[in-house]
This record gives C-alpha cells, structure tokens and sequence, in this order.
C-alpha cells in the first residue's frame, strides 16, 4: 500500500537479503532483534538516508551539518538523500522556519530525491499504528496526573532509584482505559519489556542501555497526535530508511526507538551518530549561537563550496592530511566509518580562510554570478567593469560582502584630500611625475593602452627619481584611498578615458 507521503511499504521479507532475524533471550523475556550482515550499504541493500528538521526555529549549523553528512552518504552509495519536517508541534511551527529550511539546502546544493514528507499530514498513519500496538496491550492508556507523576519521581530518587515511570496504569482493562480516555485527560505509554536494548552505531560501536532504566514512556497524546520518538519510528519505516544518521544527542533516543521497531515488527536501521560541534573553547555551543540562522553565512558573504569543505571536516576526515576539498572529492571518497567520536571545534577563522581560498580560486564569470546580492544594480550594467575587478580584487577578499567596499572606487572616485598625492613632502616632486605620466598616456590610443606599454615609462621615470614618487601619487590619484591594488593593477581595471579623468582631476585639485 502506499502511505499519505507516498512511499511503498515493502514486506519484511524483501529485507530477507540484507537482516537476519535472530531471537535472543535473557533472564526475564524474549526479544527479537534484527542483526545486519554490514554496517556499511552492501551491494543488495539500496541506500536511503533522510534529513529530519522541526520548523521550530532558524535552521542551525548542527542541522546543516547533519544534512551533509547525509546527503554525502546517499551521493557517495548512489542512494536515496529525503527531506521529511517534522512539524507535529503545531505551537511552535511556523512556515517561515520550514521555508528557512528549504531555502538552506537549496542554497548548498543539497538537492532531496522525493518529495519532502511532512509529519503533519500523516496522522491516519500513525493512528493505525498506535491502535495496534493499543489492541496487542503493548502500549496503553495512562491517567496519572503531573501532581501524582511527580510524587512518584520524588519516592523514586530518595531511594536511590531512577525516577521512571513504573506502568502503574498499565493494568486498567483495555475497554475500560479507552472508555476513560474518551472523557478523562490521558496519554499513551509504551509498556518497555525488561532487558538489554543493544545496537550496533557505525561511528561508535557496541551501544546497550539497561531496559529498566528507560521505564514505560509516552508515545503519543492521543491516536493522532504521537510523540516524537513514536512518529520517526513510524515515518523512517513508511519511508524505508535504512541508514539513520544523526547528532549524538539523538542518542538516548535510540533504544526508545528500537524498543518500537520490534513491537511493531519493523526491520532495524543501521545507526550513525555524529559528534557535536563545540566551540573555540571545547565546550557545547551555546544557545546564543545555535539560535543563529545557517543562512546569516550566506548572506554575510560565504560561498557554498566553502561552507561544505568547511562543515564536512565538522568531525570527518580524507585519508590524506588536506584542508581542502572539493566537494566531488568528498562525495568520491565519505565513509561513515572515517567520521570521528569526539566533538568537533568549529573554528571561524578556518571558515574565513577556506572561503578566501575559494573566491581566490573561482573563475571571475562564476564568481560574478554569487555576486550579485552584495553591488548595487548599478554597477551590474557594467559587467565587464565588475569582471575585471573582481580579477584584480578577488585575492583580498575574505567574504564576498567586502567587495563593495574594497571595489568602491572602481565605479565612483571617492573623495580625497589632495595631501594623499604627496610622497614624503616631496610635492613638487610627485605632482610633476604625475603630469608626465599624463602626458605619456595621453599619447596612446585606447588599443595601445596596455600594461606592457605602460610599465616601462613608469620604470624608467621612477629610475629618475623614485619609485614612491612615481607610482604613490599615480595610485591615489587613480584610487583616492590610501591603501588599494598598484596603479597598473587600476589601469587595466577603469581602462583609457577613465584613467585619464582621475589624473586630470587629481592635477587640477592640486593646482
């Protein structure tokens, strides 16, 4: 059958190649496990990772983090890479948020595979399978009140025992708990079975929890409306998701979700938990930060292929000692099995110089095309002008916000003050030197104005003086800032008659 988000739900037995059914039993139960053969995708099982935000707040550098990650294991297995939003908190959800999300990923070239699936739409799925776990009594209805849940925690910890729930409502019959629900506040709990939960994370290793220390949890506030831990259960096997990867704060979650996979008779995913990203100082980023808005990068001027090499060595690393890659490299070369344990330091400065190197690097015409939010659209009627600056400025840039700033004087001369000209008092010296030079390039045509041409006279005139009182007055004359690019550098960039006008401008403010 085909669910709402439109996925096919296979039979358990077309998982026959790839798990093994194995029962295991302890001191108090039986239970059944899935084992996988490989923790790795195999050739027979096909690859299908998910992305899983909640439109509760700006999209985070975590969250992104954590799309990459997986994005790169469906591109690297020639797998399936879904986007599924998690919108059941209808208080806290907003539209702006979830298109914050999709914006993000587009942004970064993190395209999905199907069409994103949205929790909200789904609640005859999971009606249907609260109900069956309600009528095979392995959840039930649970009335205790949050003053009486709470005495019991009290009890719980001054004896030295974990302050769990302890199913004190798991004994009402079924008709007369549904009957009570129908009238009376109530959730639903998950009745746990004693014993080890184990699982196999492909980052960590052997996991096991102690069953007795989970206690009966809440799945759902009613039929329709199930918890976080019940809906991802549900939604990643509607979905066939095969590989779940995540942050390791999702970790204590794990054996909630696993103890709902075998009551529901579901095949196990392969698990990943990735390390957190901590700051400058090894700790957990603070609220401060993680409130933040992935797309304020973007927008302060950070290119794409930067942020991935950046965020992909957020606690992966290639088999060669490089800071830089590309990311065709990372999807050539990502393994699960290379991601790190501990958290990863995210380091600003790092994400500054990558992102200088890729401006450095990217082609003028490429370049052009992020360009566009940061000058104004005055300047985008110059084309050719903004292309020969970007050339000649592209080396300085850290971001690509700085541009405007850095580039300003190509397409306006700012005002200057005419003591700028002068180099070491010697202003008689300098504004002479700049008269030649005018003189000389007056003579050129526009064909013959070129760098080879140009730097020669320059030369021979500095040997008649000095360097500085040639080239200083010439550069601010052509600049009007203290520091820019060499005269030679503008000249190339503003062309024939522009160059001209600066200098007379210069030689006429002078005089």
């Amino acid at each position: 059958h085909k669910s709402e988000g439109g996925f096919r739900n296979k039979n358990t037995v077309a998982y026959a190649t790839v798990f093994c059914w194995v029962r295991t039993t302890n001191s108090s139960f039986k239970s059944q496990m899935w084992h996988n053969k490989s923790m790795e995708a195999s050739a027979v099982q096909k690859v299908r990772v998910r992305f899983a935000p909640s439109p509760t707040g700006p999209l985070s550098i975590g969250n992104v983090r954590t799309a990459l990650f997986n994005w790169l294991y469906a591109r690297h297995t020639n797998g399936k890479f879904l986007l599924r939003i998690e919108d059941t908190d209808k208080g806290r959800s907003k539209p702006e948020f979830e298109a914050e999300i999709l914006e993000g990923l587009t942004w970064l070239g993190l395209n999905w595979d199907e069409a994103p699936v949205k929790q909200s739409t789904r609640k005859d799925i999971y009606e249907r399978y609260i109900t069956q776990l309600l009528s095979n009594r392995k959840a039930y209805y649970c009335f205790c009140t949050p003053e009486e849940l709470d005495t019991e925690r009290q009890a719980r910890l001054s004896q030295g025992m974990p302050p769990i729930y302890v199913g004190t409502c798991k004994d009402i019959p079924a008709q007369e708990a549904a009957t009570r629900a129908a009238k009376q506040p109530s959730v639903i709990r998950f009745h746990v079975p004693p014993g080890i939960i184990e699982f196999s994370d492909i980052i960590r290793g052997k996991v096991s929890f102690k069953a007795e220390l989970v206690g009966d949890f809440i799945i759902a506030k009613d039929t329709r409306t199930p918890l976080y831990n019940f809906a991802v259960v549900v939604d990643d096997h509607e979905m066939e998701i095969t590989h779940i990867i995540r942050g390791e704060d999702h970790l204590s979650n794990t054996p909630r979700q696993i103890l709902l996979q075998r009551a529901l008779e579901f095949p196990e995913p392969h698990y990943a938990h990735v390390p957190l990203i901590l700051g400058r100082n090894k700790k957990k980023l603070s609220k401060r930060d993680l409130e933040h808005s992935f797309l304020e990068y973007r927008d302060a001027g950070y290119l794409p292929d930067a942020v991935i090499n950046f965020l992909v060595l957020l606690g992966w690393h290639p088999k060669e000692d490089k800071e830089v890659i590309s990311k065709e490299e990372v999807i050539e070369t990502f393994s699960l099995k290379r991601v790190q344990k501990g958290g990863a330091v995210f380091d600003k400065q790092k994400l500054e110089w990558l992102n200088a190197h890729y401006i450095n690097a990217m082609p003028a015409e490429e370049l052009l095309s992020h360009m566009q939010p940061f000058i104004p659209d005055s300047w985008m009627q110059k084309k050719e002008l903004v292309l020969r600056a970007l050339r000649t400025e592209k080396e300085r840039m850290k971001r690509l916000t700085e541009f405007k700033d850095i580039a300003g004087f190509f397409f306006e001369l700012p005002t200057y003050d005419t003591s700028l000209l002068i180099w070491n008092d010697s202003k008689e010296t300098s504004i002479e030197n700049l008269r030649k030079v005018y003189e000389f390039l007056e003579q050129l045509s526009e064909e013959l104005f070129d760098r080879e041409r140009i730097e020669p006279f320059l030369a021979d005139l500095s040997d008649e003086t000095s360097r500085g009182e040639v080239y200083w007055p010439l550069r601010v004359a052509l600049s009007g800032k203290k520091a820019s690019p060499g005269a030679l550098d503008i000249i190339e960039v503003i062309g024939h008659d522009e160059t001209l006008k600066r200098i007379t401008y210069a030689l006429e403010k002078e005089l």
